[in-house]
């Protein structure tokens, strides 16, 4: 019997990927745990392996294909002494990225009929929003799904012509008169009309018609601009933030850090002996927002709609650019971890970030990050919350300024962090005290050794 191979789901979030490339072609015999494709995500490329043995006796979806469903077949084996024929003879076409909209319609309907509706999330159903009524009185028909996207569109239904059975309005029209520019809804009972809802940006068509023909050319987002868009959208749509500085005193630090460098035990490499270890600025910085996490655990917090979620361990995300892209892998446990640890672990999660190797256990999720641009030059800069984590703490230059200590003017070497907060999850004085903690780790970098 042929064995079908479909869009694994590389993570609990992941809907679709991208088959990037095929590493077997059509023939080509196989085993169970030899890898057959790679899958691109939206920041990372992940590897799919055979499950049993055979010969692959078809690729049903080509190398770049992309927007690939997960669950949709992709290729298909043929089980030792099978007909290979027969069970190419066999395979589906090709899954498509986009449904005809007949039948998108069509599938939104049947999903969406009140006997047949089921929740497709954890999440608890929102409230249904009830019908829409035109200006002259007649009901406008719509699905469910749709008078909810256009409500958080601030979209008048009325004005937007339906695709669906019968005229029905469905998701597919909120989207492209969201787009489009469709007219706005009429401030609720009780709302003032002076505050409209959440503004969109202008259309597509209307952006490029501000520039002259031939004066740019266009660069499509890939899956993790689209991801990155989206998650600070979210963000700075639903955190209500604040945010907090401090100044920190490096000079300590750094005689630390140089004194720690210079006693690195040496390993023996293809290259030579290097050192085992070679600690940054950041590490230290890593290792204080953890331990500060651990001081104040109230600070250690997520937010959803019932209850705050306390984490019993500081996992510090560690913003890392890629090459038009940003990801942020995962110091799990941080505060338990040594400063050389945390040292080889961000450099080796880094490299395979660039290299679009990281797993997404390795990027997901996370209880706080820190965000360092000092080595640009960066005094100072705030950063936005990456949910779920309810903090983010940015990282300026060391900067030798006047101090005084003791009553005295001296020169020394000053680092701004700016914290960033949920204020849903901490409150000022919480994050001040977090902020706080933070500061004297940095100040007294003694205590992060013992």
């Amino acid at each position: 019997m042929p064995i079908n191979i479909t869009m694994p789901a590389l993570s609990p979030t992941m809907e679709e990927g991208n088959l990037s490339k095929w590493l077997v072609k059509e023939g080509d015999k196989v085993k169970s745990g030899d890898v057959i494709a790679e899958i691109e995500t939206d920041k990372a490329t992940m590897e799919v392996e055979a499950i049993d043995e055979g010969t692959i006796a078809k690729l049903v979806v080509p190398a770049g294909t992309e927007a690939v469903k997960v669950n949709a077949l992709i290729a298909i084996i043929a089980e030792e002494g099978e007909d290979v024929a027969a069970a190419a003879a066999g395979a589906g076409s090709a899954p498509k990225a986009e449904a005809p909209k007949a039948e998108a319609a069509k599938a939104e309907t049947v999903a969406e009929a009140p006997k047949a509706e089921k929740p497709v999330t954890d999440a608890a159903p929102a409230p249904s929003t009830p019908a829409p009524v035109a200006a002259d009185g007649k009901r406008v028909f719509s699905s469910p799904l749709a008078r909810r996207l256009a409500k958080d569109a601030g979209l008048d239904l009325s004005a937007v012509t339906g695709t669906g059975p019968h005229g029905r309005v469905v998701k597919a029209d909120v989207e492209k008169a969201a787009a489009g520019g469709a007219k706005a809804a009429p401030a609720a009972a009780g709302q003032s009309a002076a505050a409209p809802a959440l503004a969109k940006g202008p259309s597509d068509d209307n952006v490029l018609k501000l520039f002259a023909d031939g004066s740019y050319e266009l660069l499509p987002h890939d899956g993790m601009r689209k991801t990155i868009a989206a998650r600070l959208t979210e963000s700075t749509q639903t955190v209500p933030s604040y945010t907090i500085s401090m100044d920190c005193l490096l000079d300590a630090l750094m005689a630390l850090r140089a004194d720690i460098n210079k006693s690195a035990p040496v390993k023996k490499t293809e290259k030579g002996e290097v050192p085992a270890f070679k600690l940054s600025v950041n590490d230290f910085i890593i290792k204080a927002m953890a331990l500060a996490l651990r001081d104040v655990p109230m600070a250690n917090a997520s937010w959803t709609s019932t209850a705050r979620v306390l984490h019993k361990h500081a996992d510090v995300g560690v913003a890392v650019s890629i090459p038009d892209g940003l990801i942020t892998p995962i110091v799990r446990k941080a505060e338990t971890k040594s400063l050389s640890v945390i040292s080889n672990e961000v450099k080796d999660m880094a490299k395979r970030a660039r290299d679009k190797k990281l797993k997404p256990e390795e990027y997901q999720g996370g209880t706080t990050s820190v965000s360092n641009l000092g080595m640009f030059g960066v005094s100072n800069f705030t950063s936005i919350v990456n949910l779920p984590q309810a903090s983010i703490v940015s990282i300026g230059a060391g900067v030798e300024k006047p101090v005084v200590k003791n009553g005295e003017i001296k020169v020394g070497t000053v680092m701004t962090a700016t914290f960033a907060f949920d204020h849903r999850v901490i409150d000022g004085a919480l994050g001040a005290e977090l902020a706080s903690a933070f500061k004297r780790y940095i100040e007294n970098p003694m205590s992060m050794l013992v």
